[in-house]
């Protein structure tokens, strides 16, 4: 067993040539000067965001890993980034596939 089996590891070379375009495509952007991606997202009324919102934190909960946000009105601002590996791994790549998932909820 590697020494390092237990720690979440930042996504290879070979996974960004892979997954950032997926990402991209889905409106993503990195963060310039940071290893994390970054989405905006608008919604009807607060009631839509704060919805989008709560079935997020409930899947980010069940991962153990939180988003960066922030919410006025109906924006939600969202950055990823995974403090354990110091910027972006597969948690952030699940993550982000399931609150795009969730905004067409």
């Amino acid at each position: 067993m590697r020494a390092d089996a237990g720690k979440i590891q930042s996504l290879t070379d070979e996974d960004r040539a892979h997954l950032l375009p997926l990402l991209h495509s889905a409106q993503w952007v990195e963060v310039v000067g940071r290893d994390a991606i970054y989405k905006e997202f608008i919604f009807k009324d607060f009631n839509q965001a704060f919805g989008f919102m709560s079935r997020v934190a409930l899947q980010a909960e069940k991962m153990d890993h939180h988003p960066e946000w922030f919410n006025v009105y109906n924006k939600v601002q969202i950055t990823l980034s995974t403090h354990d590996c110091g910027g972006l791994s597969q948690r952030d790549i699940t993550l982000a596939t399931f609150i795009d998932q969730a905004s067409l909820m």
